[in-house]
């Protein structure tokens, strides 16, 4: 037995509350190594005879990488606390693992077992219980609908009359979104994330010069009122971005320091290495990437904190926005999130807050600062399997099996997945054009658990390479939209509306039964969703091993009664099926 590859640690990622009653448990061991996991457990208070009373419960193999496998189990502790162990097994040896060593028996001390202490309220993770069911749509303001061309920025070009460039204005705003709120109702829409709407220089806006001002050229504060209440009406909730890791150039605090050097009382709100200051042909002050026109805050510095908090507050307690997207948020001290988090859910408890971090993110969500962070290894995997067909179908379920245990699952509830945004090429480019691709990727997105966002115009095949290429005018005439593609997308936000089991109903697992097919399951303790995405251009037949037990089975996509013969799937060249067993 592998013993190096055994691992399990008695904290948030491992061993936690997915109730104010339930435990959730997991174990990692070498990929087929261990043939039998079983859980011994008991309340560290019950004794009998100067024995420890534990029960013993087998784990459930939830789930392979290319290194690993996973187990899994939910207890339901009598009085909240626990102390555990494991025995594994395979066909050479039984061992013991506890918290401080192996042994070949279990110890009668129960210090050798894992402990959970007590199962405190505050110590579950807990995100907004409306976001585990909003498809969002992510909207770049600048791009979407010109709806009040009297404040348009100068030199303002016609909409979509040319390719965008860095620097290019095509005069979106506020007004050109309450004009499409319909759109997005009838698409099914339950939550917008803008980019960045206040005052700013660039058409991106992520250079903020005042973060208590609306941008001008996209309306003001009483327009967002408005935009906020007309969501309300269709149920649409509202994410600003906020900018807390630099500010822009022209904030006016870092202009002072650039006067006045040294005796700016607002030297201190910035990493500046030495004075005088420069912009080039170097910054020799940190900012975002290289960009000497974003300037990083010392979020440290009081002052900063101080005002950068109540920026967070203002719009939260004036606006009554839904959440918050915070840009660069791994670059930021996690003090400051921690106290982000406290005086936002003081104004509204279910407040999301999700930030931008493109790696592993466990250090951000123990329940202290993030409800969640984009799921860009989400993306990546999603887009090398069938975008770019450039991963096996196993290599697939081996990335993302380790991707959902690297999280525990309340964390992945509420995880937010995207295939594209406006720092990515567009889907249909990644697709190299091919629709039946992009049905294939958002068919993906919009069956896995977490919380879904679509970039705009995606669903109507805008196209686009890198910035600034993705960040084209919305497409609003009807004979220039591919409405096929429309069409299916609000069929498969309709499908997740009234099929809990394809949102967060459940559990999700994968069948690695074809080189050409993904299977993916999404189950609860009644019923169960197969999706099947034939990636090739050849038929498959395929058998999946899962017991009928005389149960019905629907074909999803059509509404007509689907013919289970062995748990056998025929499929098209590049076909996408939904199957649901009641």
């Amino acid at each position: 037995m592998n013993k190096a590859a055994v691992y399990h640690r008695a904290d948030r990622s491992m061993a936690y509350a997915i109730s104010k009653d339930q435990i959730q448990i997991r174990l990692k061991t070498a990929k087929n190594d261990v043939h039998q996991v079983k859980l011994l457990h008991g309340d560290p208070y019950n004794w009998s005879n100067h024995k420890w009373n534990h029960e013993e419960i087998e784990m459930i193999l939830k789930g392979s990488d290319e290194l690993h496998d996973y187990w899994e189990i939910n207890l339901e502790p009598p009085f909240h606390r626990l102390r555990y162990g494991f025995v594994l097994s395979n066909k050479k040896k039984n061992v013991f693992y506890g918290e401080k060593n192996f042994h070949q028996t279990p110890p009668e001390d129960i210090g050798e077992y894992f402990c959970m202490p007590y199962m405190n309220q505050a110590d579950q993770f807990q995100s907004p219980e409306w976001v585990h069911n909003t498809v969002w749509y992510q909207i770049f303001p600048e791009r979407f609908a010109n709806g009040d061309p009297s404040i348009n920025p100068p030199a303002t070009i016609p909409w979509a009359s040319e390719d965008p460039k860095r620097d290019s204005f095509f005069g979106g705003d506020l007004q050109g979104v309450i004009d499409h709120l319909d759109y997005l109702a009838e698409l099914g829409i339950t939550g917008i994330y803008f980019t960045p709407l206040f005052e700013a220089s660039s058409n991106h806006k992520y250079d903020t010069i005042d973060y208590f001002e609306i941008d001008q050229y996209f309306g003001d504060k009483d327009k967002l009122k408005e935009l906020i209440k007309e969501c309300k009406k269709r149920d649409i909730k509202v994410m600003l971005d906020a900018v807390f890791n630099h500010s822009g150039f022209f904030f006016p605090p870092f202009q002072d320091v650039l006067e006045k050097g040294e005796n700016s009382r607002y030297k201190d709100w910035f990493h500046i290495w030495d004075f005088p200051v420069q912009t080039t042909p170097e910054p020799n002050y940190d900012t975002f990437a290289f960009t000497y026109m974003m300037p990083k805050l010392n979020t440290e510095h009081p002052e900063v904190k101080n005002y950068l908090l109540e920026a967070a507050r203002y719009w939260a307690r004036e606006f009554e926005i839904d959440g918050w997207r915070l840009d660069v948020a791994n670059e930021v001290d996690q003090a400051f999130w921690r106290e982000f988090r406290a005086e936002i859910k003081k104004i509204n408890p279910d407040l999301y807050i999700l930030g931008e971090v493109w790696h592993d993110s466990i250090p951000w969500l123990q329940g202290d600062q993030f409800d969640a962070v984009m799921n860009y290894p989400f993306t990546t995997n999603a887009l090398q399997l069938i975008a770019k067909r450039s991963i096996s179908v196993s290599s697939f379920i081996e990335n993302m099996t380790k991707v959902q245990y690297m999280y525990p699952s309340p964390v992945n509830r509420a995880a937010f997945n995207l295939i594209g945004s406006h720092d990515t090429s567009r889907i249909l480019t990644e697709c190299e054009g091919d629709d039946q691709r992009v049905k294939q990727i958002l068919t993906l997105l919009l069956t896995y658990y977490g919380t879904p966002c679509i970039y705009y115009g995606d669903e109507v095949g805008l196209s686009g390479g890198m910035d600034p290429g993705c960040r084209k005018c919305m497409e609003w005439d009807k004979a220039q939209q591919n409405q096929d593609l429309l069409s299916y997308i609000k069929q498969l936000i309709a499908l997740r509306k009234n099929e809990p089991l394809l949102a967060n109903d459940g559990d999700l697992s994968f069948y690695d039964v074809s080189e050409h097919t993904l299977v993916m399951k999404r189950e609860n303790h009644d019923s169960a969703i197969f999706i099947l995405i034939n990636l090739s251009d050849q038929k498959d037949t395929l058998k999946v091993p899962y017991p009928l037990n005389k149960r019905k089975s629907i074909d999803l996509m059509t509404g007509e009664a689907h013919k289970w013969k062995k748990g056998k799937f025929k499929l098209k060249p590049q076909e996408i099926k939904m199957v649901k067993v009641y």
